[in-house]
């Protein structure tokens, strides 16, 4: 019998109704399931502990309570437990909130757990540590620590699984343990059999994203098209006990699962697909083969796995510089002409102003991604005459006040710019630096904390 495992959502932000269709599936095909959210980026945590330092019942996945609401219930009657990594800086916040919402529901028995020990900020000394090879150029000697967390696996998880948990709440895991997880409870898998972790790794890695492996992302318009992307579904797995994998989605839902797709998420983020570091296997895809076996259904064979590292990786983010944004439009005839201007304007008038600030400045519509710190490509565009311009002035420095003033440059534009000149605007938000280290995974315990959502909130 196959076990299912369902996502809904691939990040902070992702859409909030996604997990609706899902656990309607997973219900209505009446296999053992669970269900895992991945919200968490490399700077999701930092950002969410700079919430709980204004709030300290903040600094958790900002839309838990909306994501939770249509499905709880669904999921606690039919047993389908629900992993995250949405308790970000504070998985005890989020363990309440879910608590809450849990006794608003009538749910009371619902057993919700807590797991901690990812967040190492105050005892681990990171200076102490390996620099992990791709950030040994980032300086961060007098920057300010943010936050510091460990990627934790899939054991703490499956602890609280065993304890009957229907809600787990985690911070920083590894995206793949969220998936692993509920297989090693399933099946009892043991954790030092490489080669089913490696088939949970690639469930997770493959499922992680969300609608990324059902054609998010994928999906360009003439060239790679998807039925009804306003409807998009999130992807289920089906597993088996031996390892078997296919990779599918609810059928009331746009998108697709084919090859492509899952190619596409394959490969995504692995710098070598011979060896993908996770803390619970190290994932080898190079004799890998995926087979379309039906409508939305891919089949992964050839998968292998690798004993796991002795370390963990710790990702540190630390208070960066500030950057300040400011966009306006230009429109009608001319458009182009008046929006070079104003891009010189505004660089001429930051240095008459002699504020100490990195400036860019892209005209977007024109060149914007693409284009370099010069503006080469604005500068020399000689197509179409477009019939309006958004111009972005972008501002970089250490200086929070000469920031913001260089930003506000765009306003003035409302009454010192060029003809046809309109809709401003500007923000202030601050940049967050990221440098990752290996740490022993002796040195991070992981904890481990089941109660009932009455037992909490009494």
């Amino acid at each position: 019998m196959s076990f299912l495992v369902g996502n809904g959502g691939g990040f902070s932000g992702d859409r909030v109704d996604a997990p609706i269709p899902v656990v309607r599936s997973l219900v209505a095909r009446g296999l053992p399931a669970a269900l895992f959210f991945e919200t968490l980026g490399e700077r999701t945590v930092a950002l969410a502990q700079l919430e709980r330092r204004r709030d300290p019942e903040l600094g958790y996945e900002p839309m838990l309570e909306r994501l939770l609401e249509p499905i709880l219930a669904d999921c606690f009657r039919h047993r389908i437990p629900i992993l995250g990594n949405f308790g970000a800086a504070n998985p005890p916040a989020a363990a309440r909130l879910v608590a809450r919402l849990a006794l608003r529901l009538g749910l009371p028995e619902l057993k919700i757990a807590t797991i901690s020990g990812d967040d190492v900020s105050t005892s681990i000394a990171l200076d102490q540590l390996p620099v992990h090879e791709a950030d040994d150029s980032i300086d961060t000697k007098s920057a300010r620590l943010v936050a510091a967390n460990a990627y934790i696996g899939a054991e703490p998880l499956v602890d609280a699984l065993r304890q009957g948990a229907d809600v787990v709440v985690a911070g920083r895991t590894s995206d793949p343990a969220l998936a692993i997880a509920p297989l090693v409870h399933h099946f009892g898998w043991a954790f030092d059999d490489w080669q089913r972790l490696a088939v949970g790794a690639a469930c997770g890695h493959l499922l992680e994203c969300g609608s990324q492996v059902t054609g998010g992302v994928f999906w360009d318009p003439g060239f790679k098209d998807i039925p009804d992307p306003a409807n998009i579904g999130f992807p289920i797995a089906e597993v088996t006990a031996e390892g078997g994998l296919i990779i599918t989605k609810p059928e009331d839902t746009g998108g697709i699962v084919d090859l492509r797709t899952v190619k596409e998420q394959l490969l995504y983020e692995l710098h070598d697909p011979a060896r993908y570091i996770t803390p619970d296997v190290v994932l080898d895809i190079s004799g890998c083969t995926v087979e379309q076996v039906g409508k939305d259904r891919v089949v992964v064979r050839g998968l292998a796995g690798h004993p796991r590292p002795e370390t963990l990786k710790v990702t540190a983010c630390f208070e960066g510089t500030w950057l300040g944004e400011g966009e306006v439009s230009v429109a009608g005839p001319n458009a182009l002409a008046r929006a070079r201007a104003t891009a010189d304007v505004l660089l001429q008038r930051l240095k008459l102003r002699a504020l100490p600030v990195r400036p860019r400045v892209d005209l977007i519509g024109i060149a914007s991604v693409l284009d370099s710190d010069d503006g080469a490509l604005w500068r020399g565009y000689n197509g179409p005459e477009p019939p309006e311009v958004r111009i972005r002035l972008a501002v970089e420095g250490a200086d929070r006040d000469a920031v913001d003033q260089a930003a506000r440059e765009v306003l003035a534009l409302l009454c010192c710019g060029t003809a046809g000149t309109g809709g401003a605007r500007w923000r202030l938000t601050p940049r967050i630096l990221t440098r990752s280290y290996l740490v022993l995974r002796e040195r991070v315990p992981t904890g481990v904390k089941v109660r009932t959502a009455a037992e909490m909130v009494a």
